[in-house]
């Protein structure tokens, strides 16, 4: 599936078509997100958590690696992770990342999932967000895919 999204409403947008087409499950829900510095990652979680009902603010965890917000209604829980200043898997897992996986009814975002990619479980969700001259488009794909 594919979504051109020129601008932050589009990615808004496209953020809510994604989180519907989700279901809670008795473990976590993993988003990868696969993207070069400034094409939304950011921007999409953001929008991902608004639409969830997060109303506070919603910036990246660079710094921090994690950050958690409290949800009501389908979801319990959004994490949001930035694997950018990992050196290595084991640092995600360090800070619980398996026991994250096993909450039900959570959802989990993590920008640069590629330096993580090893411990990621088979059911994630694949973003990838690219840049082509003046347009932006994010793809959901499945590991298997």
């Amino acid at each position: 599936m594919e979504w051109q999204v020129p601008t932050a409403a589009d990615t808004a947008a496209a953020a809510v078509d994604i989180v519907r087409g989700l279901t809670p499950a008795r473990t976590a829900t993993v988003l990868a997100l696969h993207g070069d510095l400034g094409a939304g990652k950011t921007t999409f979680v953001q929008a991902l958590a608004h639409a969830l009902g997060v109303g506070e603010p919603v910036t990246s965890p660079t710094f921090v690696i994690r950050k958690d917000y409290t949800l009501s209604g389908a979801w319990d829980l959004l994490v949001h992770i930035d694997a950018y200043r990992l050196d290595e898997p084991t640092e995600l897992e360090r800070l619980g990342f398996s026991e994250l996986l096993s909450l039900p009814r959570t959802l989990i975002c993590i920008e640069w999932a590629e330096r993580v990619a090893d411990i990621l479980p088979p059911t994630t969700n694949h973003l990838s967000f690219t840049i082509l001259s003046d347009q932006r488009i994010i793809s959901l794909y499945h590991a298997e895919n």
